[in-house]
């Protein structure tokens, strides 16, 4: 069972890592809900299949957002002064995340997730024109937002882009930076939340095999392997498809997806 849900890890990572370089969206959006419903195969008990989708969302997140954040770093998309301060907080705010989702029950996170997809699935479909130019508010303003986006992402498994760019773009950060940014933010919000899910995890004696906490090792490899080797093909096809067309599609399967995890 074990090897079926590693090369079934696989083929989600695949199309993980192409929906992510055609898109631009985050893998947590896709891997949170497979895993909902591949855990359970293992046998996994349903009060741990949500943490543990979340923790092997975001650990794999780690690996593929280290990648793109040391790119961006390369082609001085990241403003490390504004960064630096932001990453903190938006660290901080991850590890709170996960002691939050430990106290928390599986329809609670169910509910939480499919809550907020169904919201970043709107803004995708409303696809919401930048507003006019606003200057930056305060460091410490930056720094509640970066907070509360790293809480949230951190209960959703996911890297926290969707949340940061869209906030700092709003008030006037170019479109580049403000990717850079969140990027950078993304690493800590995946590596912090994911050890949060691992030090609460080691209390869970529910825990499947070839598990570290929450995170199911066989699940995170399969993922990795194979989401950093297609993501180019995605990037390579956003030029051919009619990109905009399929992201308002796949906003209308994440808005069922959400409606059915909160249902089941």
């Amino acid at each position: 069972m074990i090897f079926t849900v590693f090369f079934t890890c696989v083929a989600l990572g695949s199309l993980v890592g192409f929906l992510a370089g055609l898109l631009g969206i985050g893998g947590g959006l896709i891997v949170v809900p497979a895993l909902v419903y591949l855990l359970p195969l293992l046998g996994a008990d349903n009060s741990i299949v949500m943490p543990m989708a979340l923790a092997t969302s975001l650990a794999a997140i780690v690996v593929t957002s280290s990648s793109a954040a040391y790119a961006h770093h390369r082609n001085n998309n990241i403003p490390w002064k504004l960064a630096k301060p932001l990453m903190i907080v938006v660290a901080l705010g991850a590890l709170m995340g996960a002691f939050i989702a430990d106290l928390m029950s599986t329809q609670a996170l169910k509910n939480f997730f499919a809550v907020a997809v169904m919201l970043l699935a709107s803004y995708m479909l409303a696809s919401i024109a930048n507003p006019k130019e606003r200057t930056l508010p305060s460091t410490l303003t930056l720094q509640v937002i970066s907070w509360l986006t790293g809480i949230v992402a951190s209960l959703m498994g996911m890297a926290g882009g969707a949340i940061l760019v869209p906030a700092l773009t709003y008030f006037g950060m170019s479109l580049r930076h403000a990717i850079g940014i969140a990027t950078a933010c993304g690493v800590l919000v995946a590596l912090f939340g994911s050890l949060g899910y691992i030090y609460t995890g080691f209390s869970q004696s529910l825990l499947p095999s070839w598990s570290v906490g929450y995170v199911y090792l066989p699940a995170l490899l399969g993922i990795v392997l194979s989401s950093s080797f297609f993501a180019p093909y995605g990037v390579k096809f956003a030029s051919k498809l009619p990109v905009k067309t399929l992201k308002k599609a796949f906003a209308v399967f994440l808005i069922l997806v959400a409606i059915k995890m909160m249902t089941s």
